[in-house]
């Protein structure tokens, strides 16, 4: 075992090679208190102090990098558990749920235009397959009267956006009818940009203005009981 002074020369030399305290005491069996004590006043040369930087940057990365995967975890595991909840979603969930949706997405009938057709646009995959389901199963629609538009800005892969719509939707690419490309402006603070960004499709419904005229009398019935 190594005496005192034994032990004080040995944190100095291995101070001097750029080593930490936590690496020191491990090696002196003394707590970092007493190595800032016996430390404090040693000079280190632009190479130790270098090495420092390097593994007080390399352990905030590897701290940040635990907290970013306890926190994908956690949440991982919390929508997990989340989802076991809806075991089931009956006919009336399905109708209920789509028509909160329309609302809040959808086009609406206005003074100005008392003809609007039922269209609805959106750039999230879960809203857009219930928006689908809904329309088939619970408004009878069939599938050669719905149709299906990319909208995208002209920085964007129209082509990699009607890939991506037509499996992540499940809609045969020869459905969607159009792809508007929207011109895009230099100066924008749009955060949609890059490889992830595939625009949004806008869903209509041909002949469906007394169909739209419904969905506000069943958002009017909802209301009834809120």
């Amino acid at each position: 075992m190594l005496t005192k002074k034994a032990e004080l020369r040995k944190a100095i030399s291995l101070r001097g090679e750029g080593k930490s305290y936590s690496e020191i005491a491990k090696v002196v069996n003394v707590s970092k208190s007493t190595l800032s004590l016996w430390l404090g006043s040693v000079k280190l040369d632009e190479s130790s102090r270098r090495i420092l930087t390097v593994k007080k940057y390399e352990g905030q990365r590897k701290g940040g990098l635990a907290k970013k995967n306890y926190r994908v975890e956690s949440q991982r595991n919390i929508e997990l558990s989340a989802s076991k909840g809806i075991d089931y979603i009956s006919e009336r969930d399905l109708w209920l749920l789509g028509t909160i949706a329309y609302w809040c997405e959808g086009s609406k009938q206005k003074e100005h235009n008392v003809s609007q057709r039922v269209s609805f646009a959106n750039s999230d995959p879960i809203l857009l397959k219930l928006f689908v389901k809904w329309l088939k199963v619970i408004c009878k629609i069939d599938e050669n009267d719905i149709l299906y538009s990319i909208y995208i800005h002209s920085n964007g892969d129209a082509n990699k956006a009607l890939v991506y719509w037509s499996e992540t939707i499940n809609v045969s690419k020869n459905k969607f009818s159009r792809t508007i490309i929207k011109q895009h402006l230099i100066k924008t603070n749009r955060k949609n940009i890059g490889n992830s960004y595939n625009g949004l499709v806008r869903i209509a419904v041909r002949r469906s203005t007394d169909l739209n005229r419904k969905i506000k009398g069943w958002v009017l019935g909802i209301n009834n009981f809120i």
